[in-house]
């Protein structure tokens, strides 16, 4: 998982660097914008890192790199999607999944930035029923040959709407708050929390446990468990692994190609 920036490793290369090592997939950050006023609090402290700002747009980095791998995953972690049109997205991702030959993962979460929020219109005390809405919109775009939806923030009658994905994309949910498995639940096909640390790994793991618990209730298969931001230790992998996790993702830095690859290298090295 990677801020991917105009000022550090460029994507192809990336790209190709991850799956020449073996790696399973590879997932970009997004931010439209970030804006100057410093209001919303960051999780990570004080100043917020320039990398938010200079981020790609995830979909054009995406298709990039779709054409230059054959294998990897392809994905968001996570995408703002209540940011965006739901019908402009969802043909972005259905192009973009098609480019990929079937291998886009969408990871969604509402975002933090209120600020952001407002600048495109998006009233931050109704962020994530918008984001469920959107994404069972874009659902209908892409199973259905004459779609419409009728909601609370999306509404259009029915439409015409080429190409289909070759699979509809996995939605992978994120966060980890007090009503997050409802939302994977209902509308996601996997859980995207953040990495778990010490004595909070064995919170995880009961809530997976209740996840698959209700997934099963409900008449669903296995419910996939990918992590954000896994620390890149061999015990805290294998903590995660017990808890029932199914995959990690590595955070990789924003820096040049020298520095990057050297870091891939070294996170190679704990897949043996």
């Amino acid at each position: 998982m990677i801020f991917l920036t105009d000022y550090a490793i460029d994507g192809p290369t990336l790209a190709r660097a991850v799956e020449e090592r073996g790696f399973d997939g590879l997932f970009l950050t997004e931010h439209t914008h970030i804006p100057t006023s410093r209001e919303s609090a960051w999780s990570g402290g004080a100043d917020l890192p320039q990398r938010y700002s200079h981020t790609y747009d995830p979909f054009v980095a995406l298709a990039a790199m779709a054409v230059v791998t054959e294998r990897i995953a392809l994905g968001t972690a996570v995408s703002l999607v209540l940011q965006h049109h739901p019908i402009g997205l969802a043909k972005t991702v259905a192009s973009l999944d098609r480019l990929a030959g079937g291998r886009f993962e969408l990871g969604v979460g509402p975002g933090w930035n209120r600020e952001e929020m407002a600048n495109h219109g998006i009233d931050p005390r109704t962020r994530t029923r918008r984001m469920l809405e959107h994404i069972a919109a874009m659902r209908e775009i892409w199973t259905g040959d004459e779609a419409e939806f009728h909601g609370e923030f999306v509404d259009f009658d029915p439409i015409w709407s080429w190409p289909k994905p070759v699979r509809t994309p996995p939605v992978l949910i994120g966060g980890e708050g007090p009503t997050v498995l409802d939302r994977v639940l209902s509308h996601g096909d996997g859980w995207m929390p953040r990495s778990a640390a010490g004595a909070d790994v064995a919170a995880l793991a009961g809530r997976i446990a209740e996840l698959r618990r209700r997934a099963a209730d409900a008449g669903r298969g296995h419910v996939d468990v990918t992590v954000f931001g896994a620390e890149p230790d061999r015990a805290a992998l294998d903590a995660h692994a017990e808890a029932g996790v199914d995959r990690v993702l590595h955070g990789l830095p924003d820096a040049g190609a020298d520095e990057v690859l050297r870091r891939l290298d070294e996170l190679a090295a704990l897949r043996g």
